[in-house]
């Protein structure tokens, strides 16, 4: 499967995000909610809770990325973390592993509670088109086109396109991919691999 570039950027950019601004999140919420018990309260449980999630995405992602033991590691951690900002980004960890480990199901699992619970969009687009293209991988083609629905942001309209298209194409229905490869690259009219699946559209229509 292809392995995101694309919307692996996106994720590396809400990392960072995370990484540099979550406690001042929590802070500027204390601020907004105002009064001396409010910060402290929040002071010594958010904070504290948000200081300790983020150590440990941290281990779950080492965890992970040290031996197979570490997948059982990460899955413990997004168990225990559920409306934790980091449970969504080691999610999209799980996923990745899970397709390299060509286990779909859980791949499946994993993105769609990314994009069922996260508040961020960006990050529910993410795991909508990754979750997407598992599907289409387990040949669930109208789920897929389902689920590609659900990325409305402008920022990937190319890649739904894309992705539709090879829908269209496991579907033998070659005019509708025409169609969408021609729109991803109205979007975006330097990507090469879109360019290249709609010059292969003619072989594939008389194979």
């Amino acid at each position: 499967m292809e392995q995101f570039a694309t919307e692996e950027q996106q994720v590396e950019a809400i990392k960072r995000f995370w990484k540099e601004n979550g406690i001042a999140i929590i802070v500027g919420a204390v601020i907004g909610l105002g009064g001396l018990w409010g910060w402290r309260y929040y002071n010594e449980q958010q904070i504290t809770s948000q200081e300790a999630a983020s150590t440990g995405y941290q281990q779950a992602v080492e965890a992970l990325a040290a031996d197979a033991s570490g997948f059982t590691t990460a899955v413990n951690f997004v168990n225990e973390n559920q409306d934790n900002g980091y449970a969504y980004l080691t999610s999209l960890q799980l996923a990745k592993e899970a397709v390299e480990r060509k286990d779909l199901e859980e791949a499946a699992k994993q993105l769609t509670f990314v994009a069922d619970n996260s508040k961020d969009a960006m990050l529910q687009s993410v795991a909508n088109l990754r979750l997407a293209r598992v599907q289409i991988e387990q040949t669930s083609f109208d789920t897929a086109l389902t689920t590609l629905a659900k990325v409305t942001d402008a920022a990937f309209g190319s890649q739904v396109e894309e992705y539709k298209g090879d829908v269209f194409v496991q579907q033998q229905l070659f005019d509708k991919a025409r169609a969408a490869y021609s729109a991803a690259l109205e979007k975006n009219e330097n990507n090469n691999v879109v360019k290249m699946k709609l010059d292969n559209l003619a072989v594939a229509a008389n194979g």
